[in-house]
């Protein structure tokens, strides 16, 4: 019966979300409360269970996502994106710009989210194609093949964020082995796959963006631009490592927590891109405001999967479904893969299959002491991108932005994002064998 009212629940919400269209965080309360009258809970018990699930998903999270955004938009705003790009494009050459375009579109997408980074990095492919006279797609899959492995895989992205705090994962760790499971993904999904789509040459509609490029001369340094980007990175990383051997240390030990390197990365950026620029303080503080409000939806997302995630637990239906799941014998990094796999193929978002795979898992997860958490983490964040398609809005983003039938979308778009899942999951299962 459980496990009956387990694939119950996702169909409700596959219903609410896909069909009724009604907002995603309403739909997670509302079968949240379904199911917790179904399964004979008291009402109390509901109640505190779907509060209790709010606040203990959210927690730090809200800063780290919220931190992100903010660090996102200094380097949006700013032009260091920009800078970025062009730069590392002119560094690589014509023969080897769709590598350029990779990487810029990986170091970019590190803190910027990913339909920002899309509406950014666009404007930046047509002008590249205009100059080089090369196909469109065969620009644009490389650069956004990159953007959609650091959405699905890396902190401070919400899914990733939220999973690794779920299954107590460490963020560094996590960035760390993501960005090694990460180069293969981009590599094939990017340019290797890139390199067979010379033959679609759309009419671009340039009516769908605005180019509020920053002039050259107010672009900050390359040199501060990728500072600035790679600097969560890299205090993530680093103090997670340190942070075992200074246990006596109270800076060390301050500065080894994520939010906290997240907030020197925005004040860093708010020196560095924002004051140093010519902006004031009062100035940069607008556009962080702006980038929060940004995040809100996002945030609330997390949280109804949050009260989702408590109800499978306070009603049992977690514990018997580990159970079945551990009889399966199954890979469990494979099982987290295909479960946000089957989710992302039938609700469309790559944030909803990641963390409702999570909560089905959790209770498995936590008893398999063996697995890596971190690896976990970019199984399931690999799964959550698994064929886009016609329910999700990314797909629909690609497809009038880059003026192309439905069909040909799926021929691209959609082949792109099942690459980058599918190497995502064999990355992830042959790094297992050397952690």
């Amino acid at each position: 019966m459980p496990l009956v009212l387990t694939l119950l629940a996702i169909l409700c919400l596959i219903i609410l979300i896909l069909w009724i269209k009604l907002d995603t965080f309403i739909s997670f309360i509302l079968v949240s409360i379904g199911l917790g009258l179904i399964s004979n809970l008291k009402i109390e018990t509901i109640t505190k269970a779907i509060q209790s699930g709010v606040g203990g998903t959210l927690g730090e999270l809200t800063l780290i996502i919220g931190f992100g955004a903010m660090l996102g938009k200094m380097v949006a705003v700013s032009g260091a994106a920009h800078k970025i790009t062009t730069k590392l494009i002119s560094v690589f050459g014509e023969k080897y710009l769709l590598w350029g375009l990779a990487l810029a579109g990986f170091i970019i997408g590190i803190p910027l989210f990913y339909n920002a980074g899309f509406v950014i990095v666009v404007p930046l492919i047509f002008s590249i194609a205009a100059t080089t006279r090369l196909p469109i797609l065969y620009l644009a899959i490389p650069m956004l093949s990159a953007l959609s492995v650091a959405h699905g895989y890396l902190p401070p992205h919400p899914s990733p964020a939220a999973i690794a705090s779920l299954l107590h994962a460490n963020l560094g760790k996590t960035l760390m082995y993501g960005i090694l499971v990460a180069i293969p993904a981009i590599a094939i999904a990017g340019p290797i796959f890139g390199k067979t789509l010379k033959k679609y040459k759309p009419t671009i509609n340039t009516n769908l963006f605005t180019d509020q490029e920053v002039p050259e001369a107010e672009q900050p340094s390359l040199f501060r631009s990728m500072f600035v980007a790679l600097l969560p990175v890299v205090l993530l990383t680093v103090m997670s490592f340190i942070k075992p051997y200074f246990l006596d240390n109270k800076f060390i030990q301050l500065f080894a927590e994520p939010y906290i390197g997240m907030l020197v990365s925005v004040l860093v950026a708010v020196y560095l891109l924002g004051v140093k620029q010519g902006k004031t303080i009062g100035q940069c503080s607008k556009l962080l405001e702006e980038s929060f409000k940004g995040v809100a939806p996002i945030l609330l997302i997390i949280a109804g999967s949050g009260a989702l995630k408590q109800i499978f637990i306070e009603s049992g239906t977690s514990e018997y479904v580990g159970e079945i799941l551990i009889q399966s014998n199954l890979n469990l990094l494979f099982l987290g893969w295909a479960i946000a796999a089957f989710i992302r193929v039938c609700i469309g978002s790559a944030t909803i299959a990641g963390l409702t795979a999570v909560n089905i898992l959790l209770p498995l997860i936590q008893s398999q002491t063996g697995t890596s958490p971190e690896l976990m983490v970019l199984a399931i964040g690999a799964g959550s991108l698994m064929f886009s398609h016609i329910n999700d809005g990314g797909f629909w983003l690609f497809k009038e932005y880059f003026n192309l039938s439905i069909n040909d979308t799926l021929k691209t778009w959609s082949v792109m994002e099942t690459l980058v899942s599918v190497v995502g999951l064999v990355g992830v299962l042959i790094l297992q064998f050397f952690i």
